[in-house]
């Protein structure tokens, strides 16, 4: 699987999906304080039994979240998947980042467009990936050596 996503990936830097980003190392703060006010107002509405919101502003965390890993390196990308194929090469591939956070990734990205496009959330869903941003942001902290 490896070498099918490090092609996938060099595919992608050709057809200019995923990009050299020299200011993405300014950003990751950036990205990184999005993902945790997402998360926060994931958890406030979930309190609030609002699982649609709650799903999708869990997701969003998510997605900063990679966002600043992938800018942390210089890198951007240019989809929401792509995303996804940066982080399982650049952080997954190299031992920094475990498979079952990516694989997460993905699921909470499928949840989102669930909620989102189709009206299809629950609380089980919005907890899940509630559960999976909170890993995953702690994850990047210790990556990125983020001490707040």
């Amino acid at each position: 699987m490896a070498n099918k996503i490090n092609l996938e990936f060099q595919k992608a830097l050709e057809r200019k999906r995923i990009l050299p980003f020299s200011n993405g190392k300014k950003l990751v703060e950036k990205e990184i304080k999005q993902a945790e006010d997402d998360l926060i107002e994931a958890k406030d509405r979930i309190k609030n039994e609002k699982f649609k919101y709650a799903t999708i502003n869990a997701y969003y965390s998510m997605f900063h979240t990679a966002r600043g890993l992938i800018y942390s390196k210089g890198y951007r990308e240019k989809s929401h998947y792509y995303l996804l194929v940066a982080i399982q090469t650049l952080f997954v591939e190299n031992g920094l980042l475990e498979e079952e956070l990516v694989k997460d990734f993905h699921t909470a990205m499928v949840l989102r467009e669930d909620a989102d496009y189709h009206g299809n959330f629950s609380k089980e869903g919005a907890d899940s990936v509630i559960d999976s941003a909170t890993r995953l942001l702690q994850m990047t902290k210790v990556i990125l050596k983020i001490t707040k």
